[in-house]
């Protein structure tokens, strides 16, 4: 990993204090199931690093940070803001990717974590030349909406995966990107891709036997608050479905920028309680320990004038009342 340290001076980044701050689409389920089948890789001391394809400004990539393990590699690729070399993708990458640029990716991740992950700044295909085959549990394909590309990207990732990795495919069923659904369906009954689950937005398999992990998250499923899932039968094997739409994000990760805000705020709190316990006054309660007759003094003309004339006459009428009282 590339040891790095945030910049947090810099003023035209943004200073994400949550993830929901970090622009993207990375919804509740999904956070929720990344979680899930990170803790359960880590529980069960799986072998193998992280791998996205895709990353955007960071939201998903962020989040999977916080799962990495001691020793673990998490390579993420992008183009960033890199020319795509074909029209199309670059026709893509200008629609929709329009403020994407590498130096918010890492601003957004160094918001979270101490350092950034592995990145491979150029097409997704090119990811084959950092990564050793095999050597991955968890890969998340989030690159290109065009099929060619998505099904190199899928082939590629299985090349990358331990045998019972996980890979998750987004916008499968998203109606601007048919190609995305053409490719994921057609590894599933052409290339052996065996489906373990799958969100409103996102498609989880493996090449090795889902059954041990659909079982172990049927039984995590089984009574959870906000969460429906229901179980169907494609190709002749059973594909749990589920949403989340009223369950709670996970924790974690937390920003530094939220942590640095709470610990500049906790002296002030402390000064300001202080402050009160010794009887100091603050302007509202030297407010409050006027006489009555001191704030009734105004009278009805006086507040006519303040809430109503404009600021040089009233000025003037207080200045004639001061003289008048003073002689």
């Amino acid at each position: 990993m590339t040891a790095r340290t945030a910049d947090l001076s810099d003023g035209h980044l943004p200073r994400p204090g949550r993830l929901s701050d970090v622009k993207g689409w990375f919804f509740t389920a999904d956070q929720l199931l990344f979680d899930w089948f990170l803790a359960r890789q880590e529980d069960r001391a799986e072998p193998g690093d992280l791998l996205e394809l895709g990353a955007y400004l960071g939201k998903s990539a962020i989040f999977m940070g916080a799962r990495l393990r001691p020793g673990d590699r998490f390579t993420v690729c992008d183009l960033f803001d890199s020319p795509a070399e074909d029209a199309s993708n670059s026709k893509e990458m200008a629609k929709s990717y329009a403020t994407l640029t590498r130096r918010a990716f890492e601003a957004n991740y160094l918001a979270f974590h101490d350092e950034l992950p592995e990145i491979v700044q150029g097409l997704s295909s090119s990811v084959a030349q950092h990564v050793e085959p095999g050597s991955c549990r968890f890969a998340h394909i989030d690159a290109s909406h065009l099929y060619e590309h998505v099904h190199g990207d899928i082939v590629t990732v299985r090349d990358l995966l331990t045998p019972q990795g996980v890979v998750v495919l987004d916008d499968f069923r998203a109606e601007h990107c048919p190609g995305v659904a053409a490719a994921t369906w057609q590894a599933v009954t052409g290339l052996a891709l065996r489906p373990i689950c799958i969100t409103p937005t996102k498609f989880y398999g493996t090449w090795g036997d889902p059954a041990p992990v659909q079982a172990a998250l049927l039984a995590w499923l089984t009574g959870r608050e906000g969460v429906w899932h229901e179980v169907q039968e494609v190709n002749g094997a059973p594909l749990i479905r589920l949403s989340a739409k009223n369950a709670k994000e996970p924790a974690h990760p937390v920003s530094r920028h939220r942590t640095e805000a709470a610990r500049d705020a906790a002296p002030a709190a402390a000064a300001s309680s202080a402050s009160s316990a010794s009887g100091a006054r603050t302007p509202a309660r030297a407010a409050a320990s006027r006489p009555a007759a001191a704030r009734a003094r105004r009278s009805p003309a006086r507040r006519l004038a303040v809430n109503v004339l404009p600021p040089f006459i009233t000025k003037a009428v207080v200045a004639a009342r001061r003289r008048s009282a003073a002689r």
